[in-house]
């Protein structure tokens, strides 16, 4: 008895003496993973998040308006979404707050075929525009036709999976398409000359793009789990902002089907979206006060908040080290 009575205190011993299992984190992507997701994957492969505490499952997105939803009725602690979106759905009573910036330059595109006729919003109306049906492009169109002078129900939306946009436009299935800009090679390479495209910040319409967001009970209670996870991800992205190769390895190794040359072309215009001022000069991550304003506002004016507020509440930079910038950026020639 004496001898059964020491192993239990023993084994009670060593497991008070044994390190916490890691938080169990579920950070839904926007789509499928690619060249923009790389940072996670190779810091998921070098081992930080769980050096610092975290077991992160990186769940498949079906766009940015799906993935801001899942993660403001809490089915997701974390997730990446267009923070334009974020903000009108905030106003719709999700509990939703950004906390590190990604594309500091929206990435919205839309692409058509120049043999169709369209040369630019302007012939729009009365086309079919195609992607799927959670993309985050269609949260904001009404934002983009009406700052274009049309009416954003002149085009008729047609739901296609995003492999299916290329195909669906080559065979006059849909009129228009939109993408990322960090796919834009894959449009120019298929379509050639015959491309047509606008990016919405040439089109005066230029809110944050995605960034990572958490639901914002969850942040409320696990404010040390939010910075620590923001903290690696913010390392991660600068350096593979300087050093990519290994960045896209860990992405292709993670994700088989992909190709090595075809994500590594997608991050270098991933740096491109991904670089300001701020980002340079703040912080890497780091959302500027009045741009946030200005967004607030855009997205009041043309979609209307249903429930207004502060929009400083909407996001925090407090996570984010200041001591990691944007590095400089070579990119290659654009198409």
């Amino acid at each position: 008895m004496k001898t059964a009575g020491k192993l239990v205190i023993a084994a009670a011993a060593l497991a008070f003496a044994a390190p916490a299992s890691a938080e169990k984190i579920t950070f839904t992507l926007n789509w499928v993973a690619g060249g923009d997701h790389a940072p996670y994957f190779y810091a998921q492969k070098m081992g930080w998040y769980k050096d610092a505490g975290l077991d992160v499952d990186f769940e498949t997105g079906r766009g940015s308006a799906a993935s801001a939803q899942k993660v403001g009725a809490g089915a997701s602690q974390l997730g990446l979404s267009d923070m334009a979106g974020v903000l009108l759905f905030r106003g719709k009573g999700l509990d939703l707050v950004g906390l590190m910036n990604i594309y500091a330059n929206s990435p919205q595109g839309m692409y058509w075929l120049k043999s169709s006729g369209i040369t630019g919003l302007k012939d729009f109306p009365g086309k079919k525009i195609g992607n799927p049906a959670g993309d985050g492009a269609r949260t904001m169109w009404p934002a983009l036709a009406k700052k274009a002078g049309i009416d954003p129900n002149s085009v008729t939306w047609v739901n296609i999976d995003a492999n299916a946009k290329l195909g669906a436009l080559k065979a006059h299935t849909i009129d228009v398409t939109t993408s990322f800009f960090n796919l834009h090679h894959v449009f120019a390479r298929e379509l050639g000359d015959d491309m047509g495209f606008l990016a919405w910040k040439d089109a005066g319409v230029n809110p944050y793009g995605n960034s990572i967001i958490a639901n914002g009970a969850w942040l409320a209670a696990n404010r040390d789990k939010a910075d620590k996870f923001v903290k690696v991800t913010q390392k991660a992205f600068a350096e593979c902002a300087k050093t990519p190769e290994p960045c896209i390895q860990a992405l292709v190794d993670a994700n088989g089907a992909l190709l090595f040359k075809n994500e590594l072309e997608n991050w270098h215009l991933v740096t491109i979206l991904m670089s300001d001022d701020t980002s340079r000069n703040v912080a890497l991550g780091w959302h500027d006060d009045a741009r946030m304003a200005d967004d607030y506002k855009l997205v009041d004016e043309y979609l209307h908040m249903e429930k207004p507020y502060d929009v400083k509440t909407a996001y925090t930079n407090e996570f984010l080290d200041k001591n990691v910038k944007m590095p400089p950026i070579h990119p290659p020639k654009l198409y």
